[in-house]
């Protein structure tokens, strides 16, 4: 299934993609998608409905998040060799965890603030594991069954707050809207191996990434189990998986992102985001 939410931001309903394309309105069967709802049993349900006799929502609605309130946010750093290589950094012998602020997160379409002081703020597609039943100390055999589904993430960076200033590279994600997530999620039941997916960002029309999950350093099931050693992975929680090359830092002069700029991504199967950069 693909799992949507619609709405102006912060009155989110939920809903669903139909196989026409409709969007479907879920706000009778369930509140929202969100840390509490999040669960095999909720999919269960909500598959077997029939689309046809839940309302259809006309227009064109704005698309949010399609997990609301995350209790975290988990990026994985420099997890395609290749970026490794772009960013002037080694691949790193274990996974590079950090962590975006979840106020960070946003819709897939909506505008992305370039911050203030900000010179080189970046783009990097990525594919994100939304998880849907608690996993502690879980083996790799056992990672995917704790995974609710898949979706796109724009980890929207800034490089001299990640990587000039002192301390940890927080602050050069966490800027508001630096985490577009979505437009769906994309129940796992529908993605039959997310280490074969292709993902790709354009800006202004152009193709800077075009990538591969088949080169991942690290795959899904390794880094759910990894980081299940580390923390308690609880439904709802994001896990973005790193990014192919292709990111302005990389590039030969480097290039970053200004206002009026516009990035479009998308992976495989699970959509495509479209945002337009303004000043904070």
């Amino acid at each position: 299934m693909k799992l949507l939410r619609f709405g102006a931001a912060g009155a989110e309903k939920p809903g669903l993609l139909d196989p026409d394309g409709v969007i479907r309105d879920l706000s009778a069967v369930i509140e929202d998608f969100n840390p509490d709802t999040i669960s095999d049993a909720t999919f269960t349900k909500i598959a077997a409905l029939d689309p046809k006799n839940l309302p259809a929502v006309s227009g064109n609605p704005r698309i949010g998040a399609c997990v609301a309130k995350p209790g975290k946010f988990i990026c994985i750093g420099l997890n395609y060799s290749d970026h490794a290589a772009e960013a002037g950094m080694q691949v790193p012998p274990e996974p590079i965890i950090f962590f975006k602020a979840t106020s960070a997160v946003c819709g897939p379409n909506d505008d992305v603030e370039i911050p203030r002081g900000s010179e080189k703020s970046d783009w990097e597609v990525e594919l994100g594991i939304v998880i849907g039943k608690q996993a502690k100390y879980v083996t790799e055999a056992e990672a995917l069954g704790h995974v609710a589904g898949y979706c796109v993430v724009n980890d929207v960076s800034e490089r001299a707050f990640q990587l000039e200033h002192a301390g940890q590279w927080v602050k050069g994600k966490s800027h508001d809207t630096f985490g577009p997530i979505g437009p769906w999620l994309v129940t796992r039941d529908e993605v039959a191996d997310p280490q074969n997916l292709c993902l790709w960002l354009e800006l202004n029309g152009e193709r800077v990434q075009n990538g591969s999950t088949a080169t991942m350093v690290y795959g899904v099931a390794h880094l759910i189990s990894y980081l299940s050693k580390f923390m308690t992975l609880q439904p709802g929680d994001i896990i973005t998986t790193g990014t192919p090359p292709g990111v302005g830092m990389g590039m030969t002069p480097q290039r970053f992102l200004k206002p009026g700029d516009v990035m479009q991504l998308g992976v495989e199967g699970l959509g495509s985001q479209r945002q337009k950069t303004v000043q904070a």
